[in-house]
């Protein structure tokens, strides 16, 4: 008999973890072709963004600092922004510690993985032996689509468009949430800090950079350690 504890192994629990990841990799690999293709038109060489897509591995944290270098930035400003915008890696890299495995290599490889995505992916499963297997399946996916679609667009420059004029854009936060509201309904605690993260990256979200609003959210933590107005 396999242990709860066990990493579910086979074609069988595998296969339904590829499949609700489809959507977010194909998303991911069309961002992915715009961020080569405008990274490339806006006159960096191929290189540039390829090697930021598999060292960086963060889109907000990429589209912010490519976008500095392009508006005349230098790299230490272009550095800087992506490094406060991907901060909030930090705080989701504690969620799923326990997933990434007792090797160095596999938490240097599995920390790397971390994103919005792959976090609420992992998460949204029932039992720590989903969540390790959903993390791993999902997060190695998306990476390799997403560079894969910045190769891409580097080499075809800028005749793929914007994937904002199809709505491809929505797809990520239309995910994140469809992965969230089973774990808010499962857990009524987390839906004090939750509601008020969201508030707050909602009202700032008009007057500061991208990605920012995602770090201030951040901020409704404490209201998890409440309990009937007691700090647990």
């Amino acid at each position: 008999m396999r242990s709860p504890q066990r990493t579910p192994s086979g074609p069988g629990p595998i296969r339904p973890f590829v499949r609700d990841s489809s959507l977010v990799w194909v998303a991911s690999g069309v961002i992915g072709l715009s961020f080569g293709a405008l990274s490339v038109a806006g006159g960096l060489p191929v290189w540039v963004p390829v090697l930021m897509s598999l060292v960086v591995y963060a889109g907000s944290a990429q589209f912010s600092a490519v976008g500095v270098l392009l508006a005349g930035g230098g790299p230490v400003a272009a550095a800087a922004t992506g490094l406060l915008l991907n901060t909030r890696t930090a705080a989701f890299s504690l969620a799923v510690a326990d997933l990434l495995g007792p090797g160095r290599a596999a938490r240097l490889f599995g920390a790397h993985l971390v994103t919005d995505e792959t976090v609420a992916f992992a998460l949204a499963q029932p039992d720590p032996a989903r969540r390790r297997a959903a993390f791993w399946v999902f997060g190695i996916g998306l990476f390799a689509v997403w560079n894969a679609g910045v190769l891409t667009g580097a080499l075809a420059g800028t005749a793929l468009g914007d994937p904002a004029r199809y709505g491809l854009d929505a797809a990520f936060p239309a995910v994140l949430v469809a992965l969230v509201l089973p774990t808010l309904r499962a857990n009524a605690r987390l839906r004090r800090p939750a509601a008020l993260g969201a508030l707050l990256a909602l009202a700032a979200t008009p007057f500061v950079p991208a990605g920012v609003p995602v770090l201030l959210a951040l901020a409704g933590l404490p209201a998890y350690g409440r309990t009937g107005g007691v700090r647990r």
